[in-house]
């Protein structure tokens, strides 16, 4: 017998099927059954085997409520002391993002205020951030370090990113990324730095098992392709999947080079260039987009959505949240943004934070669609569509969404 069975549902499953009328999966008047932490049944309720109390332990009738995957946030910073409000000042009177940070101010303002903090007081801070992308249906979450620039400071960063998973039913992805900035400590030498990440730092993180991956950021205000190279080649060494923040602010070569070393995901992208995302597309990288981070900036450089589509490069979307550049906490936001800024399609943007941020994560046999056989991680909406998702702005329909077979939110956090 099942323990939760879902009847008078519609379904948008992510998983286009023969039997379903769009690229959503969209099954209408479905049912969706739970066993232990597992999609156990999905179709019409017409199909059911039996009357539904026979079925279940418990039976929900939604009355037409929609469920979709537990929505994804692929790329986050969510771990961070402290704010950069007053940056934010500084770019209203005409300020931009490489001025700030060759002025001390831009990731090394928060590396300062991070480094002073313990792992309990980044729990403190970033478990209201956590809580605002669960009040909008996220249930896997990516997290980034890169606020230490040294390697306790980074672990203590992990630890808390881990932390946070033990005390909110969320799946949390951890993702090491000491190679986000030269640290702001005088006579930094960046080959030496550069050497620490890869044979100090990478080796602790693995073998701590603190981390599922590794990130850099390619860029002129960061480090140059041959110093990420490195970075994602020891990443390789020691058994840990890499993504790359690459050609935000210029072109790189960042797309190319993520594909040579055939990252989980290249993320940003603004200034690609078609042979990167050729690449991208030939070996299964995501295109993971943050129209957060474009939009907080001022940024007017699309990232090349023609070129992907044109290529079939998977593309997801993300917050990017931060406390810089996107200080975005509304899930739901992102995918308006995804849609007016970049162009998006509405079943683009969908996918874009459901199955193909799984697979930015590297969890699309695990997450992402609703499939009999994986995690029963669900969002359930009070909508008449699936378009109010992308439609609404600073408006929650969220009903209830689900953790492993388990209600996750509303929850007595």
């Amino acid at each position: 017998m099942w323990d939760h069975l879902f009847i008078n549902a519609n379904l948008a499953t992510m998983a286009p099927r023969s039997e379903v009328d769009s690229a959503l999966g969209i099954i209408r008047g479905g049912a969706l059954a739970i066993a232990g932490d597992r999609i156990a049944w999905v179709g019409p309720g017409s199909a059911l085997p039996a009357p539904a109390e026979k079925l279940a332990r418990q039976v929900e009738d939604l009355a037409g409520a929609w469920i979709l995957p537990g929505l994804i946030d692929c790329h986050t910073h969510l771990v961070f002391a402290g704010n950069r409000a007053r940056e934010f000042e500084l770019r209203l009177k005409g300020a931009g993002y490489e001025e700030i940070a060759r002025t001390g101010g831009g990731i090394r303002a928060t590396v300062e205020a991070t480094r002073r903090a313990s792992e309990e007081e980044l729990v403190a801070a970033s478990l209201p951030r956590l809580d605002a992308l669960r009040a909008e249906g996220v249930t896997t979450v990516e997290i980034k370090s890169g606020y230490g620039l040294e390697l306790d400071s980074e672990c203590r960063m992990l630890r808390a990113a881990g932390k946070l998973g033990e005390l909110r039913p969320v799946r949390i992805r951890r993702t090491f990324l000491g190679a986000h900035a030269l640290p702001p400590d005088d006579g930094v030498d960046r080959h030496a730095y550069i050497t620490q990440v890869c044979e100090e730092m990478i080796p602790v993180v693995a073998a701590a098992g603190l981390a599922d991956a590794v990130d850099a950021f390619l860029e002129r205000i960061a480090f140059a392709p041959a110093e990420v190279a490195r970075v994602l080649a020891a990443a390789r060494a020691h058994g840990l999947a890499v993504h790359l923040h690459a050609d935000q602010l210029s072109d790189g070569g960042g797309a190319a080079l993520a594909a040579r070393y055939h990252a989980l995901s290249a993320d940003h992208l603004e200034h690609a260039d078609a042979a990167g995302i050729a690449a991208m597309a030939e070996v299964g990288t995501v295109a993971v987009l943050l129209p957060g981070a474009y939009y907080f900036l001022g940024e007017n450089q699309k990232p090349p959505l023609a070129a992907m589509r044109r290529t079939g490069v998977t593309i997801a979307l993300a917050s990017d949240c931060n406390p810089g550049s996107s200080p975005l906490l509304s899930p739901l936001i992102v995918l308006n943004m995804g849609c007016c800024l970049f162009g998006l399609s509405v079943e683009e943007a969908l996918s874009g934070m459901t199955i193909h941020a799984a697979q930015a994560l590297g969890l699309a046999a695990e997450i992402g669609t609703l499939e009999v056989g994986k995690a029963a991680d669900l969002s359930i909406w009070s909508i008449a569509e699936p378009v109010e998702l992308c439609y609404w702005i600073g408006l929650s329909p969220l009903r209830a969404s689900w953790h492993a077979g388990r209600r996750a939110w509303p929850g007595a956090e």
